[in-house]
């Protein structure tokens, strides 16, 4: 062969070499766009309303996919949340059993089908039925903002002014006493009538020995305060934590003396700084805790504080800042 027929073969090879790579280059960018398989519509997190006969409660259904399997964690209207093992999932529909049978009762189960963002079914024990409605939680991603306000009272050590009883009204128990809020005796709870978004909130609280409260922020979202005996509860739901679903840095219990908390919480992300010591650093709450008053999570919501556990907690110098605008 002639070399200027070498060198036009080696032209033409090289040429075609760069086409082919081109070619398979496109190919991977398609099939990346286009993957074999679509993402479990099974798959995030579920924020439901279970019908009780006339009335509804808010509760949360946590499904993900590790490594190929299923995880399925269930957060019920009160309580903690905690991981369900029996279940099955073909496609886009779940069948759970929520509570197995026993000798007097039949097993309690959900059949659930999850088309885009909405999640749909029914609960079924024997020949009794309920609705089972939800939509995917929002993700709430949002930064920091640049500045917070200066801090406001949301308790001015006189009355309830912009505080309510909630849930057993007719047992209230909360009174206003040098300067401190008293709650004598387990009854109703108590809410702001005011509703927030982003916020710094500080309290300070004293529980007694064997004492059991929340701080719910948002009403969503339980602040643990209690000191009950230490073998009663995890670490996830002692005091400090967001019950049930972050465990706090432990540091050491005081019943019976004045504590404080500063909590910020923007979108789902919260820290809490407990007698001077960050506790909880930037962490997400994944979700609802038991006694959530709704399941709205990207809406704003009130500060609620349990009184229907137990008695003789006092709190003072309630403050809240929030972003500036």
């Amino acid at each position: 062969m002639k070399a200027r027929d070498a060198g036009a073969v080696r032209y033409y090879l090289t040429v075609m070499l760069r086409l082919a790579k081109v070619v398979i280059l496109a190919a991977a960018l398609v099939a990346s766009a286009f993957p074999q398989t679509a993402a479990n519509p099974l798959v995030g997190r579920w924020e439901l309303t279970v019908a009780r006969g006339s009335s509804s409660a808010p509760s949360w259904l946590g499904v993900a996919d590790k490594a190929g399997n299923l995880e399925v964690w269930y957060q019920p209207p009160t309580g903690n949340v905690y991981q369900l093992k029996d279940f099955k999932a073909t496609g886009s529909h779940l069948t759970i059993t929520m509570s197995a049978a026993t000798a007097t009762r039949p097993a309690q189960t959900w059949e659930l089908d999850a088309a885009g963002d909405k999640i749909a079914g029914v609960q079924k024990r024997g020949d009794a039925t309920s609705a089972v409605t939800g939509v995917r939680a929002p993700d709430m991603k949002r930064p920091a903002p640049r500045a917070w306000t200066d801090p406001e009272p949301l308790f001015n050590g006189r009355n309830l002014d912009g505080w309510q009883p909630i849930g057993d009204t007719a047992h209230n128990h909360w009174v206003v006493t040098d300067n401190m809020l008293v709650n004598q005796d387990h009854g109703a709870n108590l809410m702001t009538t005011r509703k927030f978004d982003d916020f710094k909130v500080h309290f300070e609280v004293n529980c007694p020995d064997g004492g059991n409260s929340g701080f719910f922020l948002r009403g969503r979202y339980e602040t643990q305060i209690e000191y009950e005996p230490l073998g009663d509860n995890p670490p996830e739901r002692r005091i400090g934590s967001i019950y049930g679903r972050i465990t706090p840095k432990d540091i050491p219990r005081v019943p019976g003396t004045w504590e404080t908390f500063d909590i910020t919480l923007v979108g789902r992300i919260v820290t809490i700084v407990r007698n001077g010591v960050t506790t909880i650093d930037h962490q997400e709450i994944e979700g609802i805790t038991g006694g959530a008053l709704d399941i709205d999570e990207g809406e704003p919501g009130p500060f609620y504080i349990q009184g229907d556990h137990t008695g003789g907690l006092k709190f003072r110098n309630i403050t809240v800042s929030v972003p500036k605008s």
